[in-house]
């Protein structure tokens, strides 16, 4: 019996040994590829590629030129947030350049969110009978076919509001769903005019401590560039899905 035990499990050991031999160097690959990815994300955070990238995105698809027939505002985070806010902050100044123009809220939540929406709007002094809330579409696409439906014969052109990082992949949806007139309004963030320079001893910093006080770039800019490739990795993953499937 002992011996019938062990050949059984000499016959597993020779099993076993070509996976767990297969999985280590897998998992020797996969270690060498986090790092090198790891690498090249703190490499390019020192340099203003996040930036030109992120820039595109938010211009590569076409900005508006002229005065909008219709104003279409694609929701997609929680009120109050920034990004919902800056894209309200944007509807309501284009409908004041544009006061023909109807504001379409597509915005797939609550009706408390929807309505916390047209509030922020007529705060902004937009009249609320020129506000149409769309409380429909899980994505993008979604998105874009519902407002294919609602869009009308004379709308030429058609801004639409969102986050820069989504407007290229929103604007060539929206085409390629019938909206031939889309072209794109992004809510850009406004940095602040102002270097944020300190004194570090004058604080009470430590003199054994770092003083970066005068470094600004590293203090902000490295740490925005990174979260900003982050940002960008994942919107060329989706366009690329996109793509895949058709709908740019």
């Amino acid at each position: 019996m002992a011996r019938l035990f062990e050949e059984l499990l000499a016959t597993a050991r020779m099993l076993v040994r070509p996976i767990v031999g297969w999985s280590a160097r897998w998992m020797r690959w996969l270690v060498r590829a986090i790092g090198v990815v790891a690498i090249l994300l703190l490499v390019g955070a020192c340099t203003r590629i996040p930036y030109d990238l992120h820039r595109w995105l938010g211009r590569g698809a076409g900005e508006c030129t002229g005065t909008p027939d219709a104003i279409v505002v694609l929701g997609g985070s929680g009120m109050p947030s920034g990004p919902e806010l800056l894209r309200l902050h944007r509807a309501a100044t284009l409908a004041h350049e544009a006061p023909q123009a109807l504001i379409h809220i597509v915005q797939p939540d609550t009706a408390a969110t929807m309505r916390q929406m047209v509030d922020e709007l007529v705060l902004r002094g937009v009249p609320s009978r020129r506000i149409i809330p769309v409380p429909y579409g899980e994505n993008t696409r979604e998105q874009a076919l519902i407002m294919a439906r609602l869009q009308q014969p004379q709308w030429r052109k058609v801004a639409l509001i969102t986050a820069p990082e989504n407007m290229y992949r929103s604007v060539r949806t929206f085409r390629r769903a019938g909206v031939k007139g889309a072209c794109g309004e992004a809510a850009w963030e406004h940095a602040m005019d102002h270097d944020f320079a300190y004194r570090h001893k004058a604080i009470g910093g430590k003199a054994w401590a770092p003083d970066v006080s005068e470094s600004t770039g590293l203090r902000y800019t490295f740490w925005n560039y990174l979260k900003l490739e982050v940002t960008c990795i994942r919107e060329y993953i989706a366009i690329a899905y996109y793509r895949l499937n058709g709908w740019i």
